[in-house]
């Protein structure tokens, strides 16, 4: 790593450790020429993912954009933002683990309802409405019995 200061090549590590929860890591070095200190950086360097949308556009992965999503749909929920962020990033992991430049959108729509069938009902039905393009009371009413069988058939199992 070349001094910021001098620009000699040579440096040495100080210090180094785990930030972020282990996604990336934080280095004190010092230059051995001028005795410089400072701080870099090594990150994971994470693939870029394409959404195919259900049209045939295509547009990047927006951990925002997904994030934003499922505030909406968890406005006045019990569910916290903390609880969000774990759920947008064990999303973006599996997307990433998947190994494919381009992912459906239909896809991670899947993975979201997983999640959040698990988290909070009404959150469950508010993100479905949207991403399964309810345009009538039908809709609802079948999403709403899938929730009842599958607590009937977790029951069971209980």
């Amino acid at each position: 790593m070349k001094c910021s200061q001098c620009t000699v090549a040579d440096t040495k590590v100080i210090e180094s450790r785990d930030v972020n929860d282990g996604e990336a890591v934080r280095r004190r070095r010092e230059c051995v020429q001028c005795s410089y200190r400072f701080t870099t950086y090594e990150r994971i360097e994470r693939p870029v993912v394409t959404v195919v949308k259900s049209n045939g556009t295509r547009e990047l992965f927006d951990r925002q954009k997904l994030l934003a999503g499922l505030l909406r749909a968890c406005e006045k929920t019990s569910i916290s933002s903390l609880q969000l962020e774990r759920l947008v990033t064990q999303i973006e992991h599996e997307i990433q683990a998947c190994g494919e430049q381009e992912v459906p959108s239909a896809k991670i729509g899947d993975m979201v309802m997983d999640r959040l069938a698990e988290l909070n009902q009404v959150a469950y039905v508010r993100f479905a409405s949207v991403y399964r393009k309810f345009t009538d009371i039908e809709g609802f009413e079948k999403e709403l019995l899938q929730i009842r069988d599958q607590q009937k058939a977790s029951a069971k199992l209980s």
